[in-house]
Parts: structure tokens; C-alpha cells; sequence
């Protein structure tokens, strides 16, 4: 038994060395002598899940041997209508054909989905009787043939069933999915790697999602050759989806410190909070981001570029898609579900649209600001990360330092200049608290606490950046 507490001592000696905040400070290494969850208030483990990855350029090639593989008779190609005219579908169609791979492709997926648009390309499904799922493209295609497949499979469920609470009932999926691999096409959600699915959710004007273990992707096909395509504001919008996401895991709420400890396995959430495992990942995608995304916006014919993005797409897409975002995704909903006039540069749809990486990344300077108090450690060393000077920097100014540093990232990328920019007063700012309120699944690992007060004044120091 000594030896155990010898291990253990030294286990809380290093995590204490490695960071003294006090959102991380004497944290991971608790669960070794936890109380079960019937005495517990937080949780005490955390789990690592994500979809097989096969990286490579040309790998979509494969694609229709994998399906072979599977014995699959009946396959759902997911995409959308401007993706279906470009290369990344027809690599996938022709290997599908060559291998003589039977299918029906459906390329009436919205971007940024809506209950409506999800809801139709579920009757797509169910009324075909797919027995394996293919999707090419985006966050947006990716999540809604997940969605597809997840009701397909659940045809006696509610829509609201599996949504997210409470604007949905949240129930575990227990029953089994059909097989789905996706192929992204811009380097950014990271959806190939994780069990959510968003989606605006029209009543409220809010985005909100589905999230479970179980429709993550059986397989996610990573070429690199496909992000070629993608315009220059798609891809600094993806890419600052990536950098979001890596920034908002790596200083989400540890994982044992998050309510309520689960009595059963089956109800700990994906997104559990910072964890070390996550951190891994999260950490090394900032690296990618800084090093990589200036280039890939600026040159679409840079490989090694948008190469790296894309991997750093799914690099942080482990890590959030275990640890969870907070709040800059969280007020990002009701940015893009309140939309105006706004016309995205670079995408081509008839609705207005508010991209969500920007819609993202517009809130970032001024949230880590807010959050920075709990965690400076690590604020501070994401600052640096992105490049930024730390060494006569104080503990109490890494909130100021990291939020300027994301400031020079966007002026230096064209970034629209605040919520202003894309059509937002002052008086949109209740509407926007209220939009948020519902995103408890993403907003409460925020390592800070905060009130409507607190959301009103983030929206109101975001309305201008520079």
C-alpha cells in the first residue's frame, strides 16, 4: 500500500508543478481514490472515444473497397448540391462504382442545418432502407447524415428524443446505428472524429444538437486532396474552427470537476471537460494552427498547408470531442441562428449566414479574457503557442495578452470587425443572452462561472474587435 500512495503523491506532485490555477491545481489525478457517484457531487474518470482515421492523399480511393469490406448492399452518399459538382464526391462515386458498390445519393443537405433540413434528409432515409452511410463534405453534411442514420435506425423515436436537453428530451441512444464513414472536405468541426450533430433549431432560433458516443463515424477518410477546393474564406473560417476548438478544450472545466457524477456509465456525457488526454491533442493543434493557417488561407494551392489543417482538424476534434468546448461555441449558436442580411463571402447559398467558425471565433478575444482568472497557466501558454511574448507577462494580464494575440490573428486574416460587422446592435444583445441560456451542455464547462449579466457584457465587448 505504500508504493500506491508513494505513486499517487507523486502523480499530485506533478500535475500540481505542471499548472497551479485554480481550475486545474490538484485536479487529475483525484479519481485514484474517489468515492463511487452515489457519494460524489463531480465525476471522477473520463473516457476517450473516436472514430477509426485514415489519413492520406488520394485515400478516398479506398472508399468503395471499404464498403465491400462492410458487405454493404444498399449505401446513403450524403453531400450537398455544390459539393456534388466538385471532385471530392466524384473520387468517392467513381470507387464506388468501380467496386461495384450499389448507391443513392442524397444532395439536399443545408448549411448550417436546421431541424427542417435534418427532418427531410431523415425521410430520405427511412425510406430507402440504407444499410451503410456515406457522407462527403462539411460539418454540416457529416452532422446531418449522422442525424440521418441515427433516426433511421430509431424510426418509432420523437425528433426531440435524442436533442440535446432541454430544448430536447436528451435520452441515451441504446440501440445499435448502421455504419457511416465520413469524408471531410474543409479542415475544420473536426465531425469525422466525434458523436455530435448541430443544428439550428428554427422555434428558438438557437442552435442546439445531438450528442452520443454512438453515431460518431465508424471511419473518417482524411484527404488532403479535397480541402484544394475550398475557398479562401471557408477555409479561415474552418480553420478557426479548429482554433477555437482546440483553445475551449484545453481550458474547458476539469473533468472532475464537472456535475453531476454519472450513477450509470452510460450518461457521462462526450463532452466531459479538460482531461490529459485531451490536452495532448489540443495542445499540439494550436502548434498546427499557428504554424499552418495563415499559408492555407492565403494560398489554396499550398498542399502542405491546408495538409496540416486538415489534420489539426482532427487532432482537435479528439481533443474537443472528449473534453468539449464552452463558451465561445455556446454564444455562437444564437449568432448564426439569428442571422439577419449577413452574406458569407465564399459560400454559396441563398440564405443569409453567419459561417460558424466566425461566427465562433468573433466572441474569442473577449470570452478569454473573461475565463482567463480561472486558469491563467494555460491562457498563458496558449497565448505563447500562438506566438505572442510571455516572458515579462503576469499571471493576472494572460486573459489581455491572449485576447490581443487572437485579435492580430483575425485583423491579420480580414476577420470581419466584430458582431457589428455582420449585422448585430446593441439591441440584438437580450435576444442573443437568451439564445445561449440553452447551451447549459457546452456553457457549464466554462472554467468560470457566469451570469446573464456576464453573457450580456461578453456580446457587448464583441459588437467591435479592433
Amino acid at each position: 500500500m505504500a508504493g500506491r500512495d508513494r505513486v499517487v503523491h507523486l502523480l499530485r506532485q506533478l500535475e500540481r508543478a505542471a499548472c497551479r490555477c485554480p481550475a486545474h491545481s490538484n485536479t487529475f489525478h483525484q479519481g485514484v481514490t474517489a468515492a463511487p457517484c452515489t457519494v460524489r457531487k463531480t465525476d471522477y474518470a473520463f473516457e476517450m472515444a473516436s472514430s477509426n482515421i485514415r489519413y492520406g492523399e488520394g485515400v478516398s480511393k479506398e472508399i468503395g473497397m471499404d464498403l465491400q469490406n462492410l458487405g454493404a448492399k444498399n449505401v446513403c452518399v450524403m453531400t450537398d448540391r455544390n459539393l456534388s459538382q466538385l471532385p471530392p464526391v466524384k473520387a468517392v462515386l467513381e470507387s464506388l462504382v468501380k467496386n461495384g458498390v450499389k448507391y443513392k445519393v442524397y444532395d439536399n443537405v443545408r448549411v448550417e442545418p436546421t431541424d427542417s433540413s435534418f427532418k427531410d434528409a431523415i425521410s430520405f432515409a427511412k425510406n430507402h432502407a440504407f444499410d451503410v452511410f456515406v457522407a462527403v463534405g462539411g460539418g454540416s453534411v457529416i452532422d446531418t447524415c449522422k442525424a440521418a442514420n441515427l433516426y433511421a435506425c430509431h424510426p418509432d423515436g420523437d425528433f426531440l428524443d435524442f436533442v440535446n436537453a432541454p430544448i430536447g428530451k436528451g435520452k441515451p441512444v441504446s440501440g445499435a446505428v448502421k455504419p457511416l464513414i465520413a469524408v471531410p472536405t474543409t479542415a475544420g468541426t473536426g465531425s469525422e472524429t466525434t458523436g455530435v450533430a448541430i443544428f439550428d433549431y428554427e422555434p428558438l432560433k438557437a442552435k442546439t444538437g445531438i450528442a452520443s458516443r454512438a453515431i460518431r463515424p465508424t471511419l473518417g477518410i482524411v484527404d488532403p486532396m479535397h480541402t484544394l477546393s475550398m475557398p479562401e474564406r471557408v477555409a479561415a473560417n474552418s480553420g478557426f474552427d479548429v482554433l477555437c476548438h482546440a483553445l475551449e478544450s484545453y481550458t474547458a472545466l476539469p473533468y472532475d470537476q464537472r456535475r453531476p457524477c454519472p450513477t450509470n456509465p452510460i450518461n457521462r456525457p462526450a463532452y466531459q471537460g479538460s482531461n490529459p488526454i485531451s490536452d495532448v491533442w489540443s495542445r499540439h493543434a494550436l502548434h498546427v494552427v499557428t504554424k499552418y493557417m495563415k499559408r492555407a488561407v492565403r494560398d489554396p494551392e499550398d498542399l502542405e498547408a491546408r495538409s496540416s489543417m486538415h489534420l489539426a482538424s482532427v487532432f482537435a476534434g479528439i481533443g474537443f470531442g472528449n473534453a468539449g468546448v464552452h463558451l465561445c461555441h455556446g454564444m455562437s449558436y444564437p449568432i448564426a441562428g439569428n442571422v439577419k442580411t449577413h452574406s458569407a463571402k465564399g459560400y454559396n447559398v441563398e440564405h443569409p449566414l453567419v459561417p460558424h467558425g466566425l461566427s465562433v471565433v468573433l466572441t474569442s478575444p473577449a470570452v478569454f479574457n473573461f475565463t482567463a482568472p480561472m486558469c491563467p497557466e494555460r491562457h498563458l501558454e496558449a497565448a505563447e503557442i500562438l506566438g505572442a511574448d510571455i516572458r515579462q507577462v503576469k499571471r493576472e494580464d494572460a486573459g489581455a495578452v491572449l485576447a490581443d494575440t487572437l485579435r492580430q490573428i483575425l485583423f491579420d486574416l480580414h476577420v470581419e470587425d466584430g458582431l457589428g460587422a455582420v449585422g448585430y446592435t446593441k439591441d440584438d444583445i437580450p435576444a442573443l443572452v437568451k439564445g445561449t441560456i440553452p447551451q447549459e451542455r457546452v456553457t457549464k464547462l466554462s472554467p468560470r462561472a457566469h451570469t446573464e449579466e456576464d453573457l450580456s457584457r461578453l456580446f457587448e465587448a464583441s459588437m467591435k474587435l479592433y
